[in-house]
């Protein structure tokens, strides 16, 4: 008596059962549907891509061993993979891929009734759609503050913000896909992704965005192993139109959660959405990741945001206090951006401090006031000393204005404060001769190994230039 798919494919699921955990089972073989058995090929249908790619990666060596068994040797399996076009109110429609090529090209999609207890009326359930879920109200996690308008551009994160920028104009239609923001902390990665969620939902209202860490990611699948709802998750995901993961450097290591991921990558990728990741290191320095995940990180634009200069670092906390509708003369913002050089965050906490110690001890914000509160706030954030920071501690303890050690002016005073500035850049930063030069006036290294000579020379016969530079020396070290 000849074989047919339904009793091939039910003792399948029988020796498949006794070989792993009754929820693998249940999850991932109970929905397939066999549909017919031809010249030794047997061929189900399942969910999804993402149903076929997780069979393929977990299950296939058990699966073909025992279609083996059951037809012979010469036994081959076939995947009929449902495409989901229920959002747009199309019918369900299939492709077929052999298991010997995942890249097999697609065959021309068409209509496919399934029979189901004889009863070809009816279609395959989808484990992954649930009914009325479109409808449920995603939380989108943005914050309406880091927006684009509150986003100070600058050199040091230009590259960014355009791509960030075109992302959100058009998702998931730009050659920026993913978009990977990558930078040391504090710099601005979360507010630009934040950015492009909002600018995504000001353009087009009814695309489902999402804002979330690594973070939430890994403990959210974690909760679904555990309480066996793996199918919604995975679902759920599915659903998004624009998703945006920050921190993604703490994947790293979690093969399980790279493993649903990358699935969920490709499914998203595939379906032209868009996906925004941040991360503390270029895709190329990130640990602990697989390849196949590092080389979709490189499939877009990697775009770092660098250190900001002293003028948009200026910018930023001029736009911070423009929005709380204070106002801060111009002496206290230099000294903030001049004393705190390497994170954003750091700078702005500064600010809140300084507004916070004025409106409780009802003090006036002088230089004085913030010298007071850096001085505590940069010591407990262990400051980096940087060449803004000390050309502003000179300028000031020789009471000139900065610019002027950037002209090219040759009065004595200038000059030799210029010399002091390179003498302590030097030996206090691990910056370059030429990268001193460039930031005192664009001088030539040449230049700057002749200050540091005058002054080291100034500082043996001179008692009362040894004492400005041990003053100044105490001042930058505060």
């Amino acid at each position: 008596m000849e074989k047919t798919h339904d009793a091939v494919w039910k003792n399948c699921l029988q020796i498949i059962k006794d070989n792993i955990n009754y929820q693998s089972f249940k999850t991932w073989f109970e929905p397939i549907v066999p549909l017919k058995l031809e010249n030794n090929i047997l061929t189900i249908q399942v969910p999804s891509q993402f149903f076929y790619e997780w069979l393929e990666e977990h299950f296939i060596t058990l699966i073909k061993k025992t279609i083996r068994k059951e037809i012979g040797k010469e036994g081959r399996l076939e995947y009929s993979i449902i495409v989901d076009n229920s959002f747009n109110n199309a019918a369900p429609m299939t492709i077929k891929l052999p298991t010997s090529n995942k890249n097999a090209t697609q065959n021309q999609a068409v209509n496919m009734p399934v029979n189901i207890n004889q009863d070809s009326s009816k279609e395959i359930p989808n484990p992954f759609i649930i009914p009325g879920l479109r409808k449920i109200k995603v939380q989108s996690q943005l914050i309406d503050s880091y927006n684009f308008d509150n986003f100070v551009e600058g050199d040091c994160n230009r590259l960014a913000r355009s791509a960030g920028w075109a992302v959100a104009e058009n998702p998931g239609k730009t050659a920026f896909n993913p978009l990977f923001l990558y930078s040391s902390v504090g710099l601005g990665k979360t507010h630009l992704a934040h950015a492009i969620g909002i600018q995504v939902k000001n353009n087009f209202p009814e695309k489902i965005v999402l804002y979330l860490s690594a973070e939430q990611f890994m403990s959210q699948y974690t909760d679904s192993v555990r309480n066996n709802n793996q199918n919604d998750f995975i679902h759920f995901y599915q659903m998004i139109d624009v998703l945006l993961i920050d921190d993604i450097q703490f994947m790293g290591g979690k093969e399980k959660t790279q493993d649903v991921f990358f699935h969920l990558f490709n499914h998203l990728h595939q379906k032209g959405k868009q996906l925004v990741i941040t991360s503390d290191k270029s895709p190329a320095e990130m640990q602990g990741f697989e390849p196949r995940i590092l080389s979709r990180f490189k499939w877009g634009l990697a775009a770092d945001l660098q250190v900001p200069d002293l003028e948009t670092r200026i910018a930023i906390m001029q736009k911070r206090l423009y929005n709380d509708g204070i106002e801060i003369t111009d002496d206290v913002i230099e000294y903030l951006a001049y004393s705190i050089t390497t994170n954003v965050r750091e700078l702005e906490g500064a600010l809140v401090s300084i507004l916070a110690q004025s409106s409780l001890n009802k003090k006036a914000i002088t230089i004085d006031l913030a010298k007071q509160m850096i001085d505590k706030y940069v010591k407990n954030n262990s400051r980096e000393i940087s060449i803004d920071f000390i050309q502003k501690i000179v300028c000031d303890y020789f009471g000139i204005p900065v610019d002027q050690i950037h002209s090219k002016t040759r009065k004595r005073e200038i000059v030799q404060a210029r010399q002091i500035a390179m003498y302590f850049s030097k030996i206090m930063t691990k910056s370059s001769l030429a990268h001193i030069g460039l930031h005192c006036g664009n001088k030539d290294h040449a230049t700057v190994l002749h200050a540091c000579r005058t002054v080291k020379n100034l500082i043996d016969t001179d008692k009362k230039f040894k004492g400005y530079v041990d003053e100044l020396e105490n001042k930058i070290k505060i």
